[in-house]
């Protein structure tokens, strides 16, 4: 994992070549899986911690938040899911692998201080549909590497509290959610069936316009929730805060 990390880092910005054979994408795959697997689907952790939201292959970026607040293991680290179908939709290079294979390398070097929840482009729907396997049949020729991926991304972690206070989630909350025990007794692999609680906390969105539980208009969510959703969850839950990415906001966090 030493030589494949360096390999990763060593491609730096704008990245032209990239010297790792599928074999090694394919070994990496294999190792951070058991890692997943060893973890509970409801991640307890505790503070100081940097919680990152959505990195969709931006490669640049990841580096430059890891240059910012330091790279593993000086700084802990919870990203948020998406990490992957940042590229061609996109219109810019294709880095998805790039940016899954360091954050990867990271989970299977520091099990114990970086954290991987799983978004909803860690599906095989939607990362089928947005680019990721384009990526992976362009640059290795063959759909083996994406399936191999997807497997992994079935056993990662749906959800994390942090300090006991903060729930964290790739989307948001669900009315199916009662008690924090369900995302404890999530079974895994899980391959996300549609409608479910695991949907709900892939891709259900809040609306500060609205009150209660309303269907997503746009079709892009399962549930769209009103700020009293949100309070009443805390109270329900036990937690003060709830914490998620998956959306666009104008100043990068609100």
């Amino acid at each position: 994992v030493d030589e494949l990390l360096a390999k990763v880092l060593a491609a730096g910005a704008g990245i032209t070549h990239f010297e790792v054979t599928e074999q090694d994408l394919v070994m990496c795959c294999r190792a951070v899986k058991a890692v997943f697997a060893a973890e509970p689907t409801l991640l307890e952790l505790n503070p100081p911690i940097t919680i990152c939201g959505d990195i969709e292959g931006h490669y640049t970026d990841l580096v430059r938040i890891f240059h910012e607040t330091g790279f593993p293991p000086d700084s802990i680290y919870l990203f948020l899911g998406n990490y992957v179908n940042g590229g061609s939709m996109c219109n810019y290079q294709m880095e998805d692998i790039e940016t899954i294979t360091l954050l990867f390398c990271y989970k299977i070097k520091y099990p114990e201080s970086f954290f991987m929840l799983r978004g909803n482009f860690e599906t095989q729907f939607n990362n089928g549909f947005y680019g990721f396997r384009d990526e992976c049949t362009k640059r290795y020729m063959s759909t083996l590497l994406w399936h191999d991926f997807n497997d992994v991304f079935s056993w990662m972690p749906m959800a994390a509290t942090v300090g006991s206070r903060l729930l964290c989630v790739h989307g948001g909350l669900s009315p199916r959610l009662s008690s924090l025990d369900q995302l404890r007794n999530l079974p895994r692999p899980l391959r996300v069936p549609f409608p479910s609680l695991c949907a709900d906390l892939l891709i259900s969105d809040p609306n500060a316009s609205i009150k209660g539980w309303q269907m997503n208009p746009m079709g892009g969510s399962c549930y769209i929730f009103g700020e009293d959703v949100v309070i009443r969850a805390c109270q329900t839950l036990g937690v003060s805060q709830i914490v998620r990415g998956h959306q666009v906001v104008q100043d990068g966090y609100e």
